[in-house]
């Protein structure tokens, strides 16, 4: 049975500030169901619900040195359902802050409070009496601990638990890295040669958190096999291509799964009308229940499209509110949901009474509302430049609603385009990157859609697609032996 430590920032149930935290929760679940000792390992940050945890078991302490002065975290031990979750408490570094920032954004000893917190869940082994096969961490936040882990563990070799275990780093977000001044090396303990391009944490002249994992994890994955492939080119990778090139031989590309117990509409209990592949008449009902449910025009001739996210630039969210006008004046339906700033807030209710029985807003994230977009809508609007990590695109796909996506966002092979893949297609790209890109492949969407042979055709591809975190668990656990081995061969 291999032994996991799963180091993450964010727990869907826990603390959620980006798509990592349903990513995280339900790759760790699955690990376990698929018979893997899998633990997790987060920072107790402001947001984060410990009480759906149950009753907390404080641990001994551990405390790692550092520059400045040694830093003692407490280690409280909690369950999620079946799931082990250790939480390192920290009065300066997390106790009353987030994951990553706040309104004023990053907190500027970013580098520090992750620093500490790796060296720290590699000190807990012992008085957790946890010895890991494998060390996960996710993305830039665990993007450092590769580089300790090897300087302090692997290098100085004891009966260590850490000192048996290899290194997995998940690239989720490629786009956020993790900056900050060469500086932080010494402040870090970190000997300065490792200040270079290869083989090392420099990346235009800053100090690459997310560098430093890929450069020296033992194994480092992505969303898909494609995916993993598309990085090493050239301007693909987000400046980090030369890294993968070299490093290709230790990079996996593995296929995130959604929840089939989550989201199943065939036992959905939030849908009208449940539907699968083999009997998908209930879709229609849904959308009928849907427009009604919103005060939307019933109407089954035209586009439903929906949107679930933030309304910023991460989610593309600039790019739609361009051609929002446009499409509604078409007879496209939208619905938009998610949370942002107060003045889109007033711009997206203003369109709202502006296309009445158009459109409509939902305002913050609401789960039950979630399931009866997925079961009504016809097309989901993923416009953000980089998301191949979204879990969205399958839980689209797994309620017949079909993507539309930026060509090169990550998700393009894995969502081929209907026009240029009529047998295989899945939804439809857009490029360049513009408003003008984004309403052009609407447009053909929507099209598309007043062909219902054609459509009805890519609604049974969409929901005969199997994206189970079950079949991405059993490949992770593939992965990992490829860790051991790396590492059992050193």
């Amino acid at each position: 049975m291999v032994k996991v430590a799963f180091v993450t920032p964010e727990l869907q149930q826990l603390v959620r500030r980006t798509n990592l935290a349903s990513v995280a929760q339900d790759l760790a679940r699955h690990l376990r169901a698929a018979g893997s000792d899998t633990r997790v390992f987060i920072p107790w940050t402001v947001e984060l619900d410990a009480e759906a945890l149950g009753e907390l078991e404080e641990l001994p302490p551990v405390t790692v040195p550092d520059p400045e002065e040694p830093q003692t975290f407490r280690i409280h031990r909690g369950q999620l359902g079946d799931l082990p979750v250790y939480l390192f408490d920290h009065p300066r570094f997390f106790e009353g802050k987030h994951p990553y920032g706040d309104e004023n954004g990053p907190y500027t000893d970013n580098w520090r409070r992750y620093a500490c917190f790796s060296r720290a869940v590699l000190a807990s082994f012992p008085g957790l009496g946890f010895a890991p096969d494998v060390i996960h961490a996710m993305d830039w936040t665990g993007g450092i601990l590769p580089l300790i882990h090897r300087l302090e563990y692997l290098e100085k070799p004891t009966d260590h638990p850490a000192c048996r275990a290899g290194t997995f780093l998940s690239v989720h977000n490629l786009a956020m890295q993790g900056t900050f001044e060469r500086e932080i090396l010494a402040k870090m303990d970190i000997p300065h040669e490792y200040f270079r391009a290869i083989e090392g944490v420099e990346l235009a002249g800053k100090v690459n958190f997310l560098k430093a994992g890929a450069e020296f994890a033992t194994v480092v994955g992505t969303h898909s096999p494609h995916h993993a492939k598309v990085i090493q080119e050239k301007d693909r990778g987000y400046g980090l291509e030369e890294t993968f090139e070299r490093r290709k031989k230790e990079l996996i590309g593995i296929l995130n799964g959604i929840d089939f117990q989550a989201w199943n509409p065939k036992r959905d209990p939030l849908l009208p009308s449940q539907f699968d592949a083999s009997d998908p008449k209930g879709k229609s009902d849904c959308k009928i229940a849907l427009q009604s449910a919103l005060q939307l025009d019933v109407d089954s001739d035209s586009l439903l499209a929906c949107h679930i996210g933030r309304w910023d630039a991460d989610s593309g969210f600039d790019l739609l509110a361009e051609v929002m006008g446009p499409l509604l004046e078409r007879d496209v339906q939208i619905v938009v949901m998610g949370a942002g700033g107060d003045d889109v807030a007033k711009r997206l209710r203003t369109m709202e009474t502006t296309f009445v029985g158009r459109m409509r807003v939902l305002q913050g994230y609401d789960a039950a509302a979630a399931h009866r977009l997925m079961g009504g809508s016809d097309a989901l609007l993923l416009p953000s430049h980089y998301q191949p990590s979204n879990p969205l695109f399958g839980i689209a796909l797994r309620y017949g609603v079909t993507p539309i996506v930026y060509a090169n966002s990550g998700l393009e092979h894995v969502v081929p385009d209907a026009l240029e893949n009529p047998e295989e297609g899945l939804g439809f790209h857009f490029s360049p990157y513009t408003g003008e890109g984004l309403l052009e492949a609407a447009l053909r969407a929507a099209e598309h859609y007043t062909a219902p042979r054609k459509w009805r055709a890519l609604v049974m591809r969409c929901l005969a697609q199997d994206l189970s975190w079950e079949r991405a668990a059993d490949e992770y656990i593939k992965a990992y032996r490829r860790v051991t081995r790396r590492i059992r061969g050193r």
